[in-house]
């Protein structure tokens, strides 16, 4: 019997494959999200964990490089540190359900609520006048990246002890490299149509918006 599944892809055919599929998950968001009316902050975080999740497995194969970290920085800039938090986690988890999980999940998960609620507390600095500020976001973005990656660092200790550490931490600054480089290509890419999307559906600002109209 023929077995039509059986083809082997090269490295750089599975990754075009990968980032085709990513592609086709990032315009069903887009189109599903039309048809939400606004405010509706609840199913859009859903949407941007799934496409979270799916970025992170499909771009396995570059070192250090997924959307995770941008997009848990525009939940934290737009939805504040708890949902962001609760966004972090569950990508985290449900990621390395597919990637492997470990001890390692619980640092992940922490270092990304970092990233979120830092977003959170910069929101002033980096969302003004109705607009994210894109030079400001990349920036932070770069942090973000080795913010992120120390912290997972920390998951060594549970290998070998804390003398070893700032050798683990060195060894893995090309890998901290490749991650800010990934962020500044998302945040290129991305942050301003999610922050678009993200300003449309959120709850808190509806709230506010619908406040001052009918005081007006």
């Amino acid at each position: 019997m023929l077995d039509a599944h059986a083809v082997t892809l090269s490295p750089i055919e599975t990754f075009i494959l990968n980032v085709s599929l990513l592609a086709i998950i990032g315009w069903s968001m887009w189109k599903a999200e039309k048809s939400l009316s606004p405010g509706s902050d609840a199913m859009i975080l859903a949407l941007l964990g799934a496409f979270a999740v799916s970025g992170r497995v499909l771009l396995d194969p570059l070192p250090n490089v997924q959307p995770v970290t941008v997009i848990i920085l525009l939940a934290g800039i737009h939805y504040g540190a708890a949902r962001s938090t609760v966004l972090a986690t569950s990508v985290a988890l449900v990621s390395n359900i597919f990637l492997g999980h470990g001890i390692w999940t619980l640092y992940q998960a922490a270092a990304w609520s970092l990233v979120g609620i830092s977003g959170s507390l910069l929101s002033k600095s980096l969302y003004f006048s109705g607009s994210l500020a894109i030079s400001r976001v990349a920036a932070f973005s770069v942090a973000a990246a080795f913010l992120f990656d120390w912290v997972v660092s920390l998951s060594a200790l549970h290998s070998f002890g804390i003398d070893m550490l700032p050798v683990y931490i060195i060894s893995g600054i090309p890998f901290d490299i490749l991650h800010a480089t990934g962020n500044v290509f998302f945040v290129a890419w991305l942050s301003t149509p999610l922050s678009e999307v993200m300003s449309r559906h959120n709850s808190r600002r509806t709230v506010v918006r619908e406040t001052v109209a009918l005081r007006s």
